[in-house]
């Protein structure tokens, strides 16, 4: 199991634009130099976001991408998969053949690990984020 940059970077790009759509659409020339993220490598990941249906985007002058939805009904979890990153923690991907085409040992193991992560993910929304960010909270409140 491992979030790769794609995941990371997404979620990164995505509460910059909630910290700052208010002052307009976000181009992904700004999210590139405040966060330090290739502009081309941005610009595959917003096609997919946009896709999911996540950002909405605006051509010309003034142009650029905001939420398509409140922040506060975004999950962190939304943001990773729309990306096509995956966190499960088992190796066979849920096919339970992880061991030369039979279940392993530890298989239910890493299904609860999975489905553990998945529920946490899924609990944190973006506007948790920016909450916690603003206002420097320790811990990100969850429910």
């Amino acid at each position: 199991m491992k979030l790769t940059s794609k995941g990371r970077y997404a979620v990164t790009a995505m509460i910059d634009i909630a910290l700052n759509q208010d002052k307009g659409a976000i181009t992904l020339s700004l999210i590139s130099e405040r966060q330090g993220i290739s502009l081309s490598y941005l610009e595959q990941l917003f096609a997919k976001l946009k896709k999911a249906d996540l950002v909405s985007s605006a051509r010309g002058p003034g142009g650029g991408y905001r939420l398509s939805r409140i922040a506060s009904e975004i999950s962190i979890s939304e943001i990773i998969r729309a990306v096509d990153e995956s966190v499960d923690a088992r190796k066979c991907g849920g096919k339970s053949n992880c061991q030369g085409g039979d279940e392993c040992l530890s298989h239910a193991l890493w299904s609860e690990l999975s489905d553990t992560i998945d529920t946490f993910l899924k609990s944190i929304t973006l506007q948790g984020v920016v909450d916690k960010r603003q206002t420097g909270l320790k811990e990100i409140s969850f429910g």
